[in-house]
């Protein structure tokens, strides 16, 4: 009978410390919250299909008909935590990233055809990006 009241005691406390656990744990750390961001292709004419790899379906399927992967014609809004992505199209891509606020990193470069850096929304205006992410190249410079 001691033995039964000792074993009840044990579960009772190891249930205790669980749920003392649970409830002090909060929220996640930042690096593993996942933030909404707002993905707006619908610049892009005529409408398309893309993708951000491991989050979103693949546009490299045979059958466009059957396409699951999201359209140029619509917003979506995906589910990601901080870290590197790449958005994927048939005639662009570019890599992007989701800081620990949320909020979206991209290089200078494609600024003349991405816009939301600082926000939760990217903007993709472009099919293509020209010349050679934007720079004039030097050699056109006028020389002295």
């Amino acid at each position: 009978m001691r033995r039964a009241h000792i074993i009840n005691g044990l579960f009772a406390g190891v249930l205790a410390l669980a749920w003392a656990g649970a409830s002090l744990a909060g929220p996640p750390p930042s690096h593993l919250r996942e933030h909404t961001i707002t993905i707006d292709a619908t610049k892009l004419v005529p409408a398309s299909w893309w993708q951000v790899p491991g989050v979103t379906p693949s546009i490299y399927n045979s059958d466009p008909d059957n396409l699951d992967a999201p359209k140029t014609s619509e917003k979506r809004d995906l589910q990601l935590r901080p870290g590197k992505y790449k958005f994927i199209s048939f005639t662009f891509d570019f890599p992007f990233a989701v800081n620990l606020d949320g909020t979206l990193e991209y290089a200078a470069s494609l600024d003349q055809c991405i816009d939301g850096r600082g926000t939760r929304t990217l903007v993709v205006r472009c099919k293509r990006m020209y010349p050679h992410g934007g720079e004039r190249d030097a050699y056109y410079d006028p020389k002295p």
